[in-house]
């Protein structure tokens, strides 16, 4: 089984005020850290993802559902007002990042558009169809939108691998993902510091 990765979640300097924007752009990467850490989990449980198109295909699928659900957490701590500037620099940051990946392993594309154009065209449409679902802090993504996810992933696999993707979303991946996007979250938008590391004694 796939060992979660570390993800450092708090700022190093905590006395420095961020604005939203900039917890955006941190919680973007932390989702991209996410979602490669579920196709890595599922594919040690038997879901052909081959490197590629498909991959990524399954990653932004991936993504879109964890910044649907970062943008409702930090609504609920941020309000409107910073939910917006929060969301944009989330989803910008996650295109960007996606854009740097696929361009390095697919090349560009022929039609002359961005791979982070498409991404957030994608999120754009898609967000809309989340909208549609509840979220709450306390229980995370409720049953239709962890079945939105899994249906969406169906038709980017295998045939053999259809019928269980859903199975295994529900029950196995959304719940760590969830969970470690959300403990991050509460991390980068703690006020209280870091716990100083212990200076290492000469001579230890």
């Amino acid at each position: 089984m796939a060992t979660p990765p570390r993800l450092k979640a708090h700022w190093f300097k905590p006395e420095q005020a961020r604005n939203p924007a900039q917890t955006g752009s941190a919680i973007a990467f932390i989702a991209w850290r996410v979602g490669s850490h579920v196709i890595k989990r599922l594919r040690e449980a038997g879901f052909d993802i081959d490197a590629g198109p498909a991959y990524f295909g399954v990653l932004r699928e991936l993504l879109v559902f964890l910044l649907a659900g970062a943008d409702r957490i930090a609504y609920a701590r941020l309000g409107g007002e910073g939910r917006t500037p929060f969301t944009r620099a989330l989803v910008l940051r996650a295109a960007e990042i996606l854009d740097e990946n696929e361009s390095d392993l697919l090349g560009a594309l022929q039609d002359g558009a961005s791979y982070a154009e498409r991404f957030v065209e994608q999120f754009n449409l898609l967000s809309g169809h989340y909208a549609e679902f509840g979220w709450s802090e306390a229980e995370g993504p409720d049953f239709a939108f962890v079945r939105y996810l899994g249906h969406r992933l169906e038709p980017l696999l295998p045939e053999k691998d259809r019928r269980w993707v859903l199975d295994q979303v529900m029950a196995v991946e959304v719940p760590e993902a969830v969970s470690m996007l959300q403990r991050s979250m509460d991390g980068v938008f703690s006020s209280e510091p870091r716990r100083a590391r212990r200076e290492s004694m000469s001579g230890e």
